[in-house]
């Protein structure tokens, strides 16, 4: 199958400022893009890319002052296949696990894994280990948690949202991400793109989606806590421990968001044909 996607997102800055952008999908991906994934800058601005410390594709630009838009539109070949199911995979001893796993093991900036351990412990304890451990911690973040996209708070730890119990898809990955670390299972962070694609079309605007990784039978093994199912066509654009490392756009200075649409959805046959460039407005 074949999926088309992109996103319009301008800012207006006070001056010239330095900005990191993670908007390119992850380089494991880009021999399946059908079309270039290009940035478009309007007004044009000079940028280069490198590999960040996760192996993300980070573009480097100074926004010169006033408004600066940026936008994509690419088409990318996907399996079509649900994400894969975890249940019996095993749960390794952390004397077993590769050396660059570890880092997945300890608390972050939003997974502050100090402040879940005894509750992580007394809830999972005494159940079973590996992929049915992980099912059970993201089917309670699913429960524990109440979806509103309204109260996003981009200061909120998982610990607050397990205390306030609501959230938006990046409160319900670190919940779930924080938990199975106390338990001793790595686990990531991820994010980009999550159409309606062989689920019922959801009325809310199309953004951006967060769910996170967990290192079981020697692989990275996809779970979803906002969603709790499988899901067809995750288009994934960054790694890291938790939004931190993932954050799409940083500024160095004051950037206000003033446009923000994303768009996600399968084609067929000739939409699936070079993509049209987005208008630029003057």
């Amino acid at each position: 199958m074949k999926i088309r996607a992109g996103y319009d997102i301008a800012f207006e800055t006070a001056g010239p400022t330095a900005m990191t952008l993670l908007l390119n999908v992850r380089p494991e991906r880009q021999h399946d893009l059908v079309t270039p994934e290009r940035i478009v800058f309007d007004p044009p601005v000079p940028s280069r890319s490198h590999l960040d410390a996760f192996g993300n594709v980070a573009t480097r630009i100074v926004a010169p002052g006033g408004p600066i838009r940026m936008s994509a539109d690419f088409v990318i070949r996907d399996t079509g296949r649900h994400d894969d199911c975890a249940l019996g995979a095993e749960q390794h001893a952390v004397a077993d696990l590769p050396d660059d796993v570890l880092p997945f093991l300890l608390g972050s900036r939003y997974c502050d894994t100090d402040k879940l351990s005894d509750i992580a412990w007394s809830l999972f304890g005494s159940g079973p280990e590996g992929g049915e451990r992980v099912q059970s911690i993201v089917d309670y973040a699913h429960n524990r948690l109440r979806f509103d996209y309204q109260l996003a708070d981009s200061t909120r730890s998982a610990f607050e949202a397990h205390t306030q119990q609501v959230g938006v898809c990046r409160d319900f990955a670190h919940l779930a991400i924080t938990l199975c670390r106390c338990m001793n299972i790595p686990a990531r962070y991820a994010t980009g793109y999550l159409g309606d694609i062989g689920v019922p079309k959801d009325p809310a605007p199309m953004d951006f989606s967060a769910w996170f990784e967990a290192y079981l039978g020697g692989r990275w093994y996809t779970f979803d806590a906002r969603h709790n199912r499988p899901r067809i066509g995750r288009i994934v654009m960054a790694r890291g421990r938790d939004a931190t490392d993932c954050a799409l756009t940083t500024s160095f200075g004051s950037a206000l968001l003033t446009r923000f649409e994303v768009h996600t959805d399968e084609v067929e046959g000739d939409e699936a044909a070079e993509p049209v460039p987005l208008a630029i407005a003057a």
